[in-house]
């Protein structure tokens, strides 16, 4: 029998995992040479993303409340252990972190739906850079929503942990057995 290249719904109706990916606020803006991804007309998995347009960065530019947020090396270590508290605190198996300069990827086992982990996570940070005294109140440091995939099969998890922890310079998440980016 070969190896299918799909998963089985029937078989399973929850992800073993997710690759939960957020970025710092103004770090990738709408119309960057890297594409990007829009609510309304770039936003379905395998379709292209928007165009290079250095006029639309101008403008996203002009629009943002408060410069780019970078973070140092005190504030990635900040952020990864607020992900890694979140974890702890509801239970959550956390299989790998990486927090950037301008990005977080997290792999996580949970129950629950993506998107209320990556709230969460961005809570929990925002929390702990202000606590710490490393992010002034004024400063919002996470771009609106980010990447969430559904991690299905044993492979795919042990790819984004190898991905999450070792391949992160240049390269994009790649799933087993397909071809193309799921990076954002």
């Amino acid at each position: 029998m070969s190896k299918r290249d799909y998963i089985e719904f029937q078989a399973r109706t929850t992800p073993l995992a997710y690759l939960i990916t957020f970025r710092t606020y103004g770090t990738w803006l709408h119309g960057d040479e890297r594409g990007s991804m829009d609510r309304r007309y770039h936003n379905r998995v395998g379709e292209p993303k928007m165009a290079k347009s250095p006029g639309l960065v101008r403008h996203e530019q002009e629009l943002l409340k408060h410069p780019p947020v970078i973070l140092n090396p005190a504030q990635r270590q900040a952020v990864a252990a607020a992900i890694t508290e979140v974890c702890t605190v509801r239970g959550y198996r956390l299989r790998a972190i990486n927090a950037r300069s301008n990005h977080v990827h997290v792999v996580v086992e949970a129950a629950n739906k993506p998107e209320p982990l990556m709230r969460a996570f961005k809570s929990y940070a925002t929390r702990k850079l202000r606590e710490l005294g490393l992010m002034t109140v004024e400063i919002e440091p996470w771009s609106r929503h980010g990447s969430t995939l559904y991690l299905w099969a044993e492979e795919e998890v042990d790819s984004a942990v190898q991905y999450v922890l070792f391949g992160q310079d240049g390269e994009a998440f790649e799933r087993p057995g397909k071809s193309g980016s799921d990076e954002p």
